[in-house]
């Protein structure tokens, strides 16, 4: 009995049992020679991030990349981009016929400020006048944002006036939501606009440097 059981012990050695004895490693072999080229050498780059003792993120080639703040130019093409895409423009693709000296010109520079002056008189309540809020009041309130600013940005002016109209349609709407806030009145919320509508001239036309 002992002689057989020492026969089929040696005839059945470990390494023919499952290879759960055995390290796999034949997966760790075959991604290797996937990455391996045609001349055994590996070909594939790792993709490595680190990160730099200034914060930067620094790819494999060593090069950083930091995000770069917003500059002034940046704004003004921002604006541009804003106004442009929602104010009133040409319905033609053609050169604008409303150039200085024409009538059109004329027309439109005094059709955006009679908007102007008339919306104040509505504001302050001298026509169509109530006790309580009304249409007319809150049109004269709008007024500078819905017809004197489209009325002069339909002239053919110079480069800062546009810019100046431009930043004057996002701000206006912004004054407009936030004054009812604090005080609750039609006349004061024209009088912001037309502040801000002659200090932004006033900026980006050089106003003060001419005078000077």
């Amino acid at each position: 009995m002992q002689s057989l059981f020492s026969s089929i012990t040696c005839s059945s050695p470990i390494s023919k049992f499952p290879s759960i004895f055995q390290p796999r490693r034949s997966r760790t072999r075959r991604l290797r020679a996937e990455d391996a080229g045609p001349n055994g050498v590996e070909t594939r780059e790792p993709s490595v991030q680190e990160l730099s003792p200034e914060g930067e993120n620094i790819s494999s080639n060593g090069s950083s990349k930091r995000a770069a703040p917003l500059s002034e130019k940046d704004i003004k093409k921002a604006v541009q981009k804003t106004a442009a895409t929602f104010a009133p423009r040409a319905s033609t693709a053609t050169k604008n016929p409303a150039v200085p000296g024409t009538a059109l010109y004329t027309v439109f520079e005094v059709q955006g400020y009679a908007s102007m002056l008339l919306g104040g008189v509505l504001s302050f309540n001298l026509i169509f006048p109530s006790n309580e809020p009304d249409i007319w009041r809150l049109m004269g309130m709008w007024s500078i944002w819905m017809f004197t600013i489209p009325s002069l940005r339909a002239r053919d002016c110079s480069k800062n006036e546009k810019e100046a109209l431009n930043y004057l349609f996002l701000l206006i709407p912004l004054l407009n939501v936030l004054i009812p806030f604090f005080v609750k009145s039609f006349a004061v919320v024209w009088s912001a606009d037309t502040v801000a509508f002659f200090l932004m001239y006033t900026w980006k036309l050089g106003w003060l440097q001419k005078t000077e």
